[in-house]
């Protein structure tokens, strides 16, 4: 089922809005409007909508046939209330948010007023620049429907196929774990990095990220394909003794560092011994290691 072709309005262009609009255009989709106040959307909506008009809120919406709220998870519920009480949706209208954290619950002021009501949330991260639309290839889109309304899900993937995305299915009840997984995974995964370059330029190793993406790159590669049984380091060896000593120049060289080491090697220990990896001997010794460091932190 291929979705005619429509006139989409984009509030707002930034990073997600402006490029899954292109995206839209690119499979013949028209963009009659977007919104965008600051600089940095002014330039994408030049650069990825161009000859697209910069309109408010309301004007956007009332020109579309499908509305794209690419929005901050909090601002959501607050714009659609907003476009229900200025008259601005009409019946027939497809009105598609794209935040992970919210089905479409939040879209229900829509619903009511005779909208198709979607949540279409691309899993991968956004710069906002014209490499997104490749990128867009390589990732899946949640999609979540009214259940029961199967035209609805149909209308929903088939949009994200005609943006080059893969379609999966997210039920309404599953979108706060849904969310948290992704958050848990990609947003502590750039954090982690990011520790893990700045320790190494703090240790004086230079070119950090040189060193690092062979070893980080493999190990996202293994844990893919293998889970748990991938696991390697001082945790998954039981080496207690090695953990003491980085949790000590962890403690004195970056003490903001230390408390994430701690917390993410007792969840190591948990999964190393849930895949027969660790010897109980050896996840009690570390789990009682870590236990002291969390209760001295606290003492401190």
């Amino acid at each position: 089922m291929r979705p005619a072709r429509l006139a989409v309005g984009v509030v707002s262009a930034g990073r997600v809005g402006s490029v899954l609009g292109a995206a839209l255009a690119r499979a013949g989709h028209t963009v009659v409007g977007a919104s965008g106040l600051s600089a940095a959307s002014i330039r994408r909506a030049d650069q990825l909508l161009p000859g697209v008009p910069l309109l408010p809120p309301d004007e956007v919406v009332r020109k579309a046939d499908l509305v794209l709220l690419a929005l901050p998870d909090d601002s959501l519920t607050g714009m659609i209330r907003g476009l229900v009480a200025t008259d601005s949706l009409r019946p027939g209208q497809i009105v598609v948010h794209t935040s992970g954290a919210h089905g479409i619950a939040t879209l229900r002021p829509a619903a009511d007023v005779g909208a198709l009501p979607l949540a279409l949330h691309p899993v991968m991260t956004f710069t906002g620049r014209s490499e997104d639309l490749e990128r867009i290839a390589t990732c899946s889109i949640g999609v979540t429907a009214t259940d029961g309304d199967e035209v609805a899900w149909n209308v929903g993937e088939a949009l994200a196929v005609e943006m080059g995305a893969e379609p999966v299915r997210i039920p309404e009840s599953a979108r706060a774990l849904y969310h948290a997984a992704l958050t848990h995974g990609a947003n502590h995964l750039m954090t982690l990095v990011a520790d893990c370059t700045e320790l190494l330029r703090d240790a004086g190793i230079g070119q950090p990220e040189r060193l690092i993406a062979p070893l980080l790159s493999a190990a996202l590669d293994n844990v893919l394909r293998h889970g748990d049984r991938a696991l390697t380091g001082p945790v998954a060896r039981g080496d207690a003794g090695t953990v003491r000593a980085h949790l000590a120049v962890l403690a004195e060289r970056a003490p903001e560092v230390a408390p994430a080491y701690a917390a993410l090697a007792k969840r190591t220990v948990a999964r190393a011994s849930g895949a027969g990896l660790l010897p109980p001997d050896a996840a009690k010794d570390l789990s009682e290691l870590l236990d002291e460091h969390a209760e001295g932190q606290d003492s401190s």
